[in-house]
């Protein structure tokens, strides 16, 4: 799946979180900067590429993410991208991106460990 115009490992850190706490309100960014960020497995380099692993527990809480928790995820998803950007934010339908990634996550989950979700950063 190919997404632009936010940050794979900001997004999964705040997934993570509403996935572990649902609210509708925003967390502050210090809750968000003190999380566990992603494992890079890959680091950034100068052209600004690099690949991390999502979470077993992410991975498991989107697997088994109904439709409605994944609606009220991309509703604050899409708030938390509006007020960083103060624009439209992004030209994918943030909705789509967080299903698309939940039956990733499903898949994965299914495989008994064999496959992994991972994000690419570029």
């Amino acid at each position: 799946m190919r997404c632009k115009d936010f940050y794979p490992d900001d997004a999964v850190v705040e997934w993570e979180m509403y996935l572990e706490a649902p609210s509708p309100d925003l967390p502050p960014w210090g809750a968000l900067n003190q999380r566990s960020w992603p494992r890079y497995v890959e680091p950034v380099v100068n052209d600004g590429s690099g690949l991390s692993a999502v979470s077993a527990q992410l991975t498991h809480a989107l697997a088994g993410a109904t439709p409605s928790r994944l609606r009220g995820l991309s509703d604050r998803w899409t708030a938390r991208l509006r007020d960083e950007d103060g624009d439209e934010m992004t030209d994918n339908d943030p909705l789509a991106v967080l299903t698309g990634v939940a039956g990733l996550a499903q898949r994965a989950v299914r495989s008994g460990g064999d496959l992994r979700l991972y994000c690419w950063h570029c």
